[in-house]
């Protein structure tokens, strides 16, 4: 007798010698599975459409180190950089919404609403137009930005422990607060800086390049990694602290750990690209509807983060080509709707 794959007992992996586990169910490996391919196929079509377009054959043919004439060039140095950091970069941002989404309990729970990004983007603009900082000055910037604004959410929300309506409530205010000083920087800059750091705020992938991708490509992995070490202890604490401590879990000191990964990931995207809206926001949200999980599960939200990226960086391409949207303008417009729909569902829950 056949059995639904929502249905099925749930896969158990262990390495390390049991210090290092995961849950899956095959729901969840199958949607991981298609939003993979979907992301490759997305990845694909980047990279053969534009100005100079390119066949499937050639693509791949270049990628292999096969390709001719001009069509490695236009894969590997003009295009790739930008496909490979919108895949790496809307994982980042999935995974930190999960974050954040878990800790809060509450599908509202993500940089962009609490102000993490904001923070993030104000520590990148005063190493950018008060300092003049270089790329990797404007990325400690951006972590010490997005670092320090969560140390001041976290600090003014705690009260025996932080709870996720008063960490939302708090950062929303701190964000407002924030988008202020943002404003103020970019009017007392000079008009050229100015105009340029206030494209790269809307969040853009217009332009980067191996040199610019290289530091991203080096710490975004390793955070990723160092996240889902810690997604079975994130679970657990989704339980309740009292729960999370039963099964041996600190909760406060794990919290935090959590707290500074998820700061450490949107601070990373924001460095490199400015500050995109809404993907934190969805994509947790919607690998959850799709795998049928209970909470929230990293990896199917480090999957459709890419996806959702990387086909919205194709539509800023190519929707009006040869005029290029910074990625965060269309974002902005999708996740827009999404918001609309979430307030109105938890509106008729509660």
């Amino acid at each position: 007798m056949s059995t639904s794959l929502k249905t099925r007992s749930p896969w158990v992996l262990r390495t390390g010698g049991g210090r290092i586990s995961g849950r899956a169910t095959p729901r969840a490996v199958v949607v991981c599975l298609v939003l993979a391919l979907a992301a490759a196929a997305v990845s694909v079509v980047a990279l053969a459409t534009g100005e100079f377009h390119l066949s499937i054959s050639e693509v791949l043919a270049a990628l292999a180190g096969q390709g001719q004439g001009l069509a490695p060039t236009v894969v590997l140095q003009w295009r790739l950089p930008r496909v490979l950091m919108a895949l790496l970069f809307g994982a980042a941002l999935g995974i930190s919404g999960g974050i954040f989404q878990s800790l809060t309990r509450n599908p509202l729970g993500s940089p962009d609403i609490i102000g993490f990004n904001s923070g993030a983007y104000t520590g990148a603009l005063v190493v950018m137009l008060l300092a003049g900082g270089n790329y990797l000055q404007v990325a400690f910037g951006a972590l010490a930005g997005g670092l320090a604004t969560a140390m001041a959410v976290y600090l003014l929300a705690y009260r025996r422990g932080s709870h996720g309506f008063r960490l939302i409530i708090v950062g929303i205010g701190i964000s407002a607060m924030l988008a202020s000083v943002n404003h103020w920087i970019i009017l007392k800059a000079d008009l050229e800086a100015a105009m340029s750091a206030a494209v790269w705020g809307a969040g853009t992938l217009n332009g980067i390049s191996w040199t610019q991708a290289a530091p991203a490509i080096v710490a975004v992995p390793l955070l990723i990694a160092a996240a889902l070490f810690y997604s079975p202890r994130m679970r657990m604490l989704e339980m309740g602290d009292d729960a999370a401590r039963a099964l041996g879990v600190r909760a406060e000191p794990v919290r935090l750990v959590l707290l500074v990964l998820g700061v450490a990931l949107t601070a990373a995207v924001t460095a490199a690209a400015g500050p995109i809206a809404f993907v934190a926001l969805a994509a947790p949200q919607l690998a959850r509807r799709l795998t049928g999980g209970a909470g929230i599960a990293l990896v199917p939200a480090a999957f459709m983060g890419a996806l959702v990226l990387a086909a919205s960086d194709l539509a800023a391409q190519r929707l009006f080509s040869p005029v290029q949207l910074p990625v965060g303008v269309v974002t902005v417009c999708t996740g827009g709707l999404y918001l609309v729909w979430l307030l109105a569902r938890e509106a008729r829950k509660s």
